[in-house]
């Protein structure tokens, strides 16, 4: 999803016929999303390899052995879907220059964008919390957990921040995207 997000924005970048003052931002935006578009890729297969790893962990026989690989597993799979979520949170700003600034016959693709965009911080921070929770599986708490892993805990707290900005962004464009009003 982030790298559709990034396509998507590289898109409507490249086609933007900015003013000359906007010049310079529109090449970062689309020099931004291009990068972000193969970055994706390879940050798809970081979490892959690090799931197998959460799910090779839970298959073990029940012992510390198991609870201990559980741990390790959740951890490095909390950290993969963490980098994920935050790299589609430093995206927001890009496609809401966009909003203002791209061409507007292009807000339904940045619309799409935003979705797809909102679906990828959606996935990293469920992913995230399901992992940090899975970290009580032995005698540790909730609050055990935020206190040892405070980074990954607050990136939910960010992400839930970012889907929070989005639906803003998403809610302030409805009327040019998706027009109701009868003719």
């Amino acid at each position: 999803m982030l790298s559709i997000a990034a396509a998507l924005t590289s898109m409507v970048a490249g086609y933007t016929e900015p003013e000359q003052h906007q010049q310079e931002h529109l090449t970062a935006v689309h020099r931004r999303a291009r990068g972000l578009r193969e970055k994706a890729l390879t940050l798809a297969d970081d979490d892959a390899t690090a799931s197998q790893a959460f799910g090779a962990a839970f298959r073990r026989k029940p012992g510390p052995d198991r609870e201990d690989a559980i741990h390790r597993a959740s951890i490095l799979a909390a950290k993969a879907s963490a980098v994920v979520g935050v790299e589609a949170l430093a995206a927001i700003e890009d496609l809401e220059w966009l909003v203002l600034n791209g061409k507007s016959a292009l807000i339904a693709d940045v619309v799409v964008s935003l979705g797809a965009l909102r679906a990828a911080m959606t996935g990293a921070r469920t992913n995230v919390s399901y992992d940090l929770a899975a970290l009580t599986c032995g005698d540790s708490t909730l609050d055990d957990v935020e206190q040892n892993h405070p980074e990954l805990w607050d990136t939910v707290k960010r992400l839930n921040e970012g889907l929070e900005h989005v639906d803003q962004i998403l809610a302030r464009i409805a009327d040019r995207a998706v027009p109701t009003a009868s003719r």
